[in-house]
């Protein structure tokens, strides 16, 4: 018996023994698996990441500075609901709905409160709860809201930070401006110069913290993002308002007109100080959709007039006196019908009278007498003008220009006559503006340009600017006499409604019929035409050249260019000169004179300086270039000191003593928001200057 016992006793340790050593062997393998055999779950991905930093994109300025496209921060809201206590939603819901309907507006509280209980009753986790993205205050708000201010892991509340390029002009200059998506498709600067604009993507490593947060590794190799560059344009800002107002209100006037352009031109640069494209929608509003201004290439009609007066002359075939006869207003050359639009003709006229009137049949006449023997000669003559030169604009859409020649296929008997009178050659405004601002520049043939320099923090760090495609289109003595004709059409002929005695205006007007699909008039007897006017003022000592186009629909009626393009620009040539301080001299109140240590307020000084380096004093600051700047005033005894401010990213620059135009524009651009209150110039900000402050925060400015 009692061996059995003891036998039942070891059996039993036994059976125990080798459990536990089963046991045992399955700890060991779980561990060996673990560590040598299994792969972690939690991986140095789940702790560690590259993050990448996206850069700021560069804003597009006016000539001044001013603002025309700039990004500022804007979020997204997504809403992870199952992240929120029960007790926690249940109590905050209502409050919630109607927080949400009085910020946003586009749903009553009702319809909140269901959007919020269908994405928990679905168990959503990164629903869209926001009609639209939020700015930096809107988002305070509702940070400040019941739920959401718990924050991100009990409220669920889901920041997407993002930016939005905004227009602070509206629409003004669209077309120029341009737009890129996201595949890369666009037009205007935005387009042209994206790799500019967009800067260069930074990169650093960061890790999660308790809490699920992502912060940046000290210590870990970094690469910070590069902001793009702004990019300064030749857009005056009065200009091109003056050239989209007046060219809109004209075409409004007429249900016929398809669209139309304007362009204001620098004479002495070339720089383009307005671009205005207008296009008819289909509910009869017009916007920039469309390029007329170097991107749709016709025939000019009598603007190019300008041209062959010009080769005829330097090449000695007539004068301004020369005589020819305009008959009864109609001649057959080469098997077309050339016709002048004054019932009867001219009869005998000079060749500066036929410019003046502008008769085609004169025109025709001329060109054929000239060149009928070599008409090559002539085709050479306009080259030499570089009048179909590709003007390698600076911003992409330039169409193609083209003359015909003898040696075209096309070419027939009347294609010489055609071309004295504006056909058989196709350009774009922008090519016969170009022209014109050469004869205004004394025969000196300047490629038009938008882009100023390229900025970093108000500093250049690339010039474009002006260049010349031509020194010298004709003689002087031509170049005299071409001068005078133009003054001509304004004074006597065809753009009389043009004359001013304020100020002289030359120029031409134009009207052509614009073939389509090789017609100029269809089965039924609609045509298409283009009015225009070229010029440039003032005529004795011209600053500006202008070229308004208006382009009809099928009508059968007609559209010229004294009539519908010559007002057009004579009112933005009024503008421009009301508001040129350059050609009026300044008023001083009786008895008084300008102090010589006057109170400059700090700013932005661009290529053109600052309004100081104009004052009537005895010791001016050179501020040309200097981007922003202080400027300390002295005393009599002691010239005005000029300062740069330091700007840099992330800390709060110093915008103190400047005016609210000024201080705007560089907080804005540093990505901060500004509250402000008074008027004049700051006197204090919040927070200081020098204070660390990322983009986003808000600033406060007190103006006195």
């Amino acid at each position: 018996m009692e061996d059995a016992s003891a036998n039942k006793i070891f059996l039993r340790f036994f059976f125990i023994y080798i459990i536990f050593l089963v046991l045992g062997a399955v700890a060991v393998f779980g561990i060996i698996s673990g560590q040598f055999l299994t792969e972690d779950k939690v991986t140095t991905d789940d702790i560690y990441k590259e993050e990448v930093l996206e850069p700021s994109r560069g804003s597009i300025l006016a000539y001044d500075g001013s603002p025309l496209a700039v990004s500022i921060p804007v979020y997204e809201l997504r809403w992870d609901s199952k992240v929120v206590a029960d007790s926690t939603f249940n109590q905050g819901l209502d409050s919630l709905a109607m927080c949400m309907s009085g910020l946003f507006g586009d749903k009553t509280p009702a319809a909140y409160r269901r959007l919020l209980s269908t994405a928990r009753a679905e168990g959503s986790r990164y629903k869209q709860i926001a009609p639209r993205t939020v700015d930096f205050g809107e988002l305070e708000e509702i940070e400040s809201f019941p739920i959401f201010r718990l924050g991100q892991f009990k409220g669920g509340l889901i920041v997407i930070k993002d930016s939005e390029r905004i227009n602070p002009y509206g629409t003004l200059g669209n077309r120029t401006i341009g737009s890129i998506n996201a595949v890369g498709e666009g037009a205007g600067i935005e387009y042209t110069y994206d790799y500019k604009l967009r800067g260069k993507k930074g990169m650093q490593t960061v890790h999660r913290a308790l809490g699920g947060e992502w912060i940046p590794v000290n210590g870990a190799p970094s690469v910070p993002a590069e902001d793009g560059e702004d990019i300064r344009t030749t857009i005056d800002v009065r200009i091109q308002e003056a050239a989209e107002t007046e060219l809109r209100n004209q075409l409004a006037m007429s249900d016929v007109f398809e669209g139309g352009t304007a362009i204001v031109m620098d004479v002495a640069t070339g720089a383009v100080r307005g671009i205005a494209n207008m296009f008819k929608l289909s509910n009869g509003s017009f916007d920039e959709s469309y390029n007329y201004a170097f991107g749709h290439a016709t025939e000019p009609g009598s603007t190019l007039k300008l041209a062959s007066l010009m080769a005829m002359i330097e090449d000695g075939c007539i004068t301004l006196d020369t005589e020819v006869d305009g008959g009864n207003g109609e001649w057959r050359y080469g098997g077309i019908r050339i016709t002048d639009t004054h019932r009867g003709g001219y009869g005998k006229m000079t060749a500066k009278e036929a410019f003046e009137k502008s008769s085609n049949v004169a025109f025709a006449k001329m060109i054929t007498e000239s060149y009928g023997d070599d008409p090559a000669a002539y085709i050479s003559r306009l080259h030499n003008m570089k009048l179909v030169e590709k003007l390698n604009l600076d911003i992409d859409g330039e169409a193609y220009a083209y003359i015909l020649s003898p040696s075209d296929a096309a070419w027939s008997t009347s294609s010489l006559a055609s071309l004295g009178y504006g056909y058989a050659v196709t350009l774009t405004p922008l090519h016969i503006l170009t022209l014109y601002n050469a004869v205004a520049n004394g025969g000196k043939m300047m490629r038009p340009y938008f882009i100023e320099d390229f900025e970093r923090d108000g500093i250049p760090v690339e010039t474009a600017g002006p260049s010349v495609v031509s020194g010298s289109i004709c003689s002087k003595s031509t170049l005299r006499d071409v001068q005078e004709a133009l003054r001509g059409v304004v004074e006597n002929g065809t753009a009389k409604i043009c004359n001013d005695p304020r100020y002289a205006i030359a120029g031409k007007t134009g009207t052509a019929r614009v073939a389509i699909n090789g017609r100029y008039e269809d089965e039924n007897g609609y045509r298409h035409y283009q009015a225009s006017f070229a010029g440039y003022f003032p005529a004795d000592d011209p600053k500006y050249s202008c070229i308004v186009v208006l382009y009809t629909g099928p009508t059968k009626g007609n559209f010229y260019g004294a009539t519908w393009a010559a007002p057009v620009f004579k009112r933005i040539a009024d503008k421009i000169y009301a508001s040129n301080p350059g050609w009026n001299a300044p008023l001083h109140a009786s008895g008084m004179t300008p102090p010589d240590n006057p109170s400059i307020a700090s700013g932005l000084a661009g290529a053109e300086g600052m309004p100081v380096d104009y004052l009537p004093m005895k010791s001016r600051p050179d501020t040309k270039g200097k981007g922003w700047i202080s400027i300390d005033s002295g005393d009599e005894t002691s010239s005005p000191l000029v300062s740069s401010l330091m700007i840099e990213k992330g800390i709060v620059p110093d915008v103190t003593d400047m005016g609210l135009k000024d201080a705007l524009f560089l907080l804005e651009n540093e990505g901060y928001q500004v509250s402000f209150s008074g008027s004049g110039r700051v006197v204090s900000q919040i927070p200081e200057a020098g204070t660390a402050l990322a983009a986003g925060h808000k600033i406060t400015l007190t103006l006195k």
